[in-house]
């Protein structure tokens, strides 16, 4: 009697062709930007040879390097003053109890929910109202209000995970809740302060709505610099400073996650 063997074929499965599919449509556009920042052909469109001229003409461009200058100037402004003030409203909604406290938290909230453009134009509405003349300033004030969101609900998460019995036995020793506060409670809270702060200052960087809404005269921002230029078509010289931009982002969101996750594993 013969007896078939069974040949066992290899099964493709369904969900590894889909993650595949998603990945190559989200990730395909960035690598052909990054493949035609090294084109030497000063058209995007037609390949003539590797080169690095593109690059470095970045660090020899003027208008770059001040919008390079105002970007990290409104990002490390909004992400310092986003920092306290974030860490103060997760700490006082998630410990004290005051009237109002459920709406409070939802209106907190709201800018993570609010398109940008809405955002932008209440800004912009605002301090017109107020006769508050447009400079970098005011596109600090405007992302101080989404950066502000964005640490509070990263510290909230944060928060969620300590063990309270710790700044209750600080208290029982005689610490002030001050004290507690600040030696117990604080260092816990930094991984999450930290990523938090990262996420925010990634995405002060990389906003392009509300800063062209809120940008006084001379007051370019990256992002906006980026966009003034590509209007007369995509130079291999924005493909370039795109891929930085990318790249820097990246790593940055990636330290922020990796800070975080730090931080949920040593509690």
């Amino acid at each position: 009697m013969n007896i078939s063997k069974t040949i066992n074929k290899p099964r493709v499965s369904w969900q590894a062709v889909f993650s595949l599919v998603i990945f190559v449509f989200m990730y395909l556009p960035i690598l052909v930007l990054g493949f035609y920042s090294f084109n030497q052909s000063p058209y995007s469109a037609t390949w003539k040879g590797f080169t690095l001229e593109w690059y470095q003409t970045l660090f020899r461009d003027d208008r770059i390097l001040s919008a390079v200058n105002n970007s990290l100037l409104v990002a490390f402004c909004a992400v310092t003053v986003s920092s306290v003030l974030g860490t103060m409203m997760a700490v006082g909604l998630a410990r004290y109890n005051f009237p109002g406290k459920k709406l409070y938290r939802g209106i907190s909230y709201l800018p993570l929910l609010i398109p940008d453009i809405a955002i932008a134009v209440a800004t912009l509405v605002c301090l017109a109202a107020f006769a508050i003349p447009l400079s970098i300033w005011t596109i600090v004030a405007a992302h101080i209000v989404f950066c502000l969101s964005y640490i509070s609900l990263v510290v909230s998460s944060r928060l969620n995970n300590l063990d309270p019995h710790l700044e209750e036995a600080a208290l029982d020793l005689g610490a002030t809740p001050i004290q507690a506060f600040f030696k117990v409670v604080l260092p816990q809270l930094m991984p999450g302060i930290i990523s938090g702060c990262l996420l925010a200052f990634v995405l002060s960087l990389d906003d392009f709505l509300i800063a062209s809404f809120t940008a006084g005269s001379g007051s370019n921002t990256l992002p906006m610099e980026i966009f003034s230029r590509i209007r007369t078509g995509v130079k291999p010289d924005i493909n370039a400073l795109s891929v930085m931009l990318i790249s820097i982002t990246g790593t940055v969101a990636v330290i922020a996650e990796l800070i975080r996750v730090s931080g949920e594993n040593k509690t």
